[in-house]
């Protein structure tokens, strides 16, 4: 079974419901997984709670 762990900024339900959509009609076309044995985790992270290039993306 394919599992798939997606580590973001918070988005909303229905931006995090078709990114689920999508990853999951990938497997099933990349490698003819049922569409029942895709699992994806999404993980949401506070902007506080990240950083790029030594900044906090809160403090941009």
């Amino acid at each position: 079974m394919p599992n798939v762990i997606v580590q973001q900024l918070p988005k909303t339900d229905e931006a995090k419901r078709e990114l689920v959509r999508r990853i999951t009609d990938a497997f099933v076309d990349a490698y003819k997984s049922p569409a029942e044995s895709v699992h994806v985790w999404i993980e949401e992270y506070p902007a506080d709670g990240y950083a790029v290039g030594g900044k906090f993306i809160a403090d941009k």
